[in-house]
C-alpha cells in the first residue's frame, strides 16, 4: 500500500477499535492488553465496537468494512526506544507501511488496501502503537510495559473522545482474561 489514503466510496459508520498483537511474545500483545483494559475499565457504547484482533488477517475484513473510524493499537517497531508511544492518523498510515514496524503488519496493510480497493476502506485510520521492551515466549507484559499501559489505555480513551464518544469509568472495573492468565503465569499456576 503506497502513496495517500483514501477512503472508500461506501456510507460511512460506526467505530471499531481493534487490538492486535501476540499475546503469547510478552510485549508483543500490548494492543490486545489495551483494548482489554479499556473494556474492563470502561463502560462501552453501543456505537463503538472493542475487539481482539489477535494475529487474525482476512477475518477482520468484514469488521473493519465502511467504519467510519478505525482504532487499532499495537506493538511498533519504529526504532525508538522502549516504551515510546506512537500515533499515526489518516494520511500518515501509508508511510507507516513503507517500513515494516509491527511483526503482523503485513497482514494490516493487505487488509486496508483491499478494502481500499472495494471501495470499503474505514473514512479515518489511527494507530497507536507501543515500542515493545521484551518479546520473550510468555504471558503478560514486561513491568515497564505494563506501566506504560495505562498511559497507551489514555491515549486510546482520547482517541474516542476526540471523535465524539465521552467513556464513563466503571464503578467495579474487572480483570481481563489475558491479564489474569498472564498474572496466573507469574504465580506459577497453570490455568
Amino acid at each position: 500500500m503506497s502513496g495517500q489514503f483514501t477512503p472508500g466510496n461506501g456510507a460511512k459508520s460506526g467505530i471499531l477499535v481493534i487490538g492486535m498483537g501476540n499475546v503469547l511474545m510478552q510485549d508483543e500483545g500490548v494492543g490486545v492488553r489495551a483494548v482489554e483494559e479499556i473494556e474492563c475499565n470502561y463502560h462501552i457504547p453501543d456505537s463503538v465496537q472493542i475487539m481482539d484482533g489477535g494475529t487474525t488477517g482476512t477475518e477482520l475484513l468484514a469488521p473493519m468494512r465502511n467504519k467510519k473510524h478505525l482504532i487499532i493499537a499495537d506493538a511498533v517497531n519504529t526504532g525508538a526506544p522502549p516504551g515510546t508511544l506512537v500515533r499515526m492518523a489518516d494520511e500518515q498510515v501509508p508511510a507507516f507501511f513503507q517500513t515494516k514496524i509491527s511483526n503482523h503488519q503485513l497482514g494490516l496493510c493487505d487488509l486496508l488496501a483491499l478494502l481500499q480497493l472495494g471501495g470499503d476502506a474505514p473514512q479515518h485510520v489511527t494507530i497507536v502503537g507501543m515500542v515493545p521492551h521484551s518479546l520473550e515466549n510468555r504471558l503478560g507484559l514486561s513491568r515497564k510495559a505494563d506501566t506504560a499501559l495505562v498511559q497507551m489505555v489514555a491515549m486510546l480513551v482520547g482517541e474516542l473522545e476526540d471523535v465524539g464518544v465521552a467513556l464513563a469509568k466503571r464503578a467495579n472495573p474487572r480483570t481481563g482474561f489475558w491479564a489474569s492468565q498472564a498474572r496466573l503465569e507469574g504465580a506459577g499456576i497453570c490455568a
